[in-house]
């Protein structure tokens, strides 16, 4: 049986191109600066998202971790939704490491925040509110992609108290695809982004933090802090940058078979959702009236995999290793699964 994996987009495996410019891949030991792979990397990284530089770490956690350590001083905090991953996914780690608070601001069902609730938490003595934090596309509220207006409106409350602006832009590109523009516009008014290679561009494995190039100085001080200085890491980094040249104008085909998932999920037995939510590769819906546990039970052995966010809340995630034949034959399986679950007592 074809198992068709939705579990999430950072499952994808190297293609064969891929693994060939791995396999040729020049290095260098990148804690002495020496790795010519990731520096052809941060280049390019930090020219596609339009600030000064970049620079290259193991994982999304730890590029937000880095970036947050770098904006706040020992007694500042930060600010970042309600639904994030800094706050809700990430081990807490800027708090229980960083001793830095994040305190919270309300993100609505798109992953929004209300400008004027953030300028209310905003604090400008101790303890300070140094960096604002952004998310797109919103991975809580299903894949949801914020407009630049959205994005601005935020940034320029911060900046009119002196308060930094951060980017968890793990699916930046997901969300440029969507709204038909550059990533770069959505952040351009950012003083720094993080966006992942290994989740929608398909990578093994990395993530980049971009900004002003005496920030990024002082990240990689702290990246190093951290122990994600790495060695000859131009195998992955070059792994990250064909993913970078090759895979971001193929997103819409991962939104497409997204849009198709979810259409024919939204007219299912048991399901509540909205497929106009569907924004990116992300489709989320709620089960009703059967259990949830039971539901991926049954679907991973009619081999479909997914993963939720609660026992009723389902996460189907499409990406570079799922095609849209392979979402046409999920599809009956999904419904087949559905008709055949009992009631829930």
């Amino acid at each position: 049986m074809d198992v068709i994996d939705l579990r999430s987009d950072t499952v994808t495996r190297p293609s064969p191109e891929m693994r060939e410019v791995m396999a040729r891949a020049e290095v260098g030991d990148d804690l002495m600066g020496e790795d010519p792979s990731v520096h052809a990397l941060e280049e390019a990284a930090a020219a596609r998202i339009g600030k000064e530089a970049a620079l290259f770490v193991p994982s999304g956690t730890m590029a937000n971790f880095v970036a947050l350590l770098t904006h706040c001083g020992r007694g500042d905090e930060a600010v970042a939704g309600s639904e994030s991953h800094i706050l809700n996914h990430e081990g807490m780690g800027a708090s229980v490491l960083g001793s830095i608070p994040v305190r919270a601001a309300r993100n609505d069902d798109r992953g929004r925040m209300d400008p004027a609730e953030v300028r209310g938490l905003l604090r400008e003595s101790w303890p300070r509110t140094a960096v604002v934090c952004l998310e797109n596309t919103h991975n809580r509220c299903g894949g949801a992609a914020l407009t630049a207006s959205e994005m601005r409106a935020v940034a320029d409350v911060a900046h009119e108290r002196g308060v930094k602006v951060h980017v968890d832009g793990a699916r930046i590109f997901n969300a440029a695809a969507a709204l038909e523009t550059e990533a770069s516009a959505l952040v351009a008014e950012a003083d720094t982004v993080s966006f992942c290679f290994s989740k929608g561009l398909g990578a093994p494995v990395g993530s980049v933090i971009t900004g002003p190039r005496e920030f990024i100085e002082r990240a990689r001080q702290n990246r190093r802090l951290l122990g994600g200085s790495m060695r000859q890491s131009g195998i992955v980094a070059s792994a990250a940058l064909y993913a970078l040249e090759h895979n971001v104008d193929r997103l819409v085909e991962d939104h497409a078979n997204a849009r198709r998932l979810g259409a024919a999920i939204a007219e299912m037995p048991h399901v509540r959702m909205d497929p106009a939510g569907v924004d990116t590769n992300i489709v989320f819906f709620t089960l009703e009236g059967v259990d949830g546990a039971e539901f991926r039970r049954r679907l991973a052995e009619e081999g479909v995999l997914c993963t939720g966010t609660s026992t009723q809340r389902v996460r189907m995630v499409c990406h570079v290793d799922v095609t849209a034949a392979q979402i046409e034959a999920a599809i009956p399986r999904i419904r087949a699964v559905l008709e055949s679950l009992p009631a829930a007592s």
